[in-house]
């Protein structure tokens, strides 16, 4: 259910949606972070950023040619990234050791979904207690004390713990045990039809396998039976 607060009588809420006479519904985000602790055909992976971006014209004489342009992120600095859907931009977790019949290394995509930034300003103390919010993108080497986005009490700090603490060091984090960090957002205007009971609404990403098999598994999946089912006899 969503979150109301009164109104003065004919007053139009300038933060939120009336629902309700005198009812208003503020608007809102929900963020989250996923921390993937990702061992992609072994221990040692690196990350790529991949924008599809238009061939240059001079190698592209009928202008409709473009590639997969892949940019290593070798360090955590470098690895604070945003998404860019203009793009098409998708970031995957490559084993540069391993690699598929094709030659190519074996490889997991992350996918971005719906996203967004978010909207409180800099200064404001939830930016503060929560930076991770600021990047769709993070990766750290792995390391067994660093669990939480935000740090382990979030609540109890004025700011500037976790991810935002633990990059400062900008460690290295090309061919290693890494850890990729995943925020993703949805700012929420509500609507009359959110009112009394919300509908479900759904948010996330796709990590699927890049190259990491030879052709598609499920090519051997056994063929389904010829007779789905037998007859049988009723009587009344």
């Amino acid at each position: 259910m969503v979150s109301t607060a009164a109104v003065m009588p004919g007053e139009i809420p300038k933060y939120g949606t009336l629902i309700a006479p005198q009812l208003n519904a503020p608007i809102h985000q929900h963020i989250f972070n996923v921390r993937m602790d990702m061992t992609v055909d072994g221990p040692n992976n690196s990350v790529y950023e991949v924008d599809i971006v238009p061939e240059e014209d001079d190698a592209n004489p009928y202008g409709n040619a473009f590639y997969a342009q892949s940019t290593l992120l070798p360090t955590e600095q470098a690895a604070k990234r945003l998404i860019d859907p203009m793009k098409g931009r998708y970031w995957k977790i490559v084993n540069p050791e391993k690699t598929n019949a094709m030659g190519y290394p074996t490889a997991y995509k992350l996918i971005p979904g719906e996203n967004t930034l978010p909207l409180a300003r800099s200064g404001a103390s939830v930016i503060k207690r929560a930076t991770y919010m600021t990047q769709h993108l993070w990766v750290t080497p792995y390391s067994p004390d660093e669990k939480f986005p935000a740090g382990d009490y979030p609540n109890q700090h004025p700011g500037g713990v976790g991810l935002p603490q633990w990059t400062e060091a900008d460690r290295p984090i090309e061919n290693t045990d890494l850890v990729v960090w995943h925020t993703f957002a949805h700012s929420h205007s509500p609507r009359a039809e959110d009112w009394p009971v919300m509908p479900v609404a759904t948010i996330g990403f796709s990590l699927k396998p890049l190259n990491f098999f030879d052709e598609n598994p499920a090519n051997d999946v056994p063929p389904s039976p010829k007779n789905h089912g037998s007859k049988s006899a009723c009587c009344s």
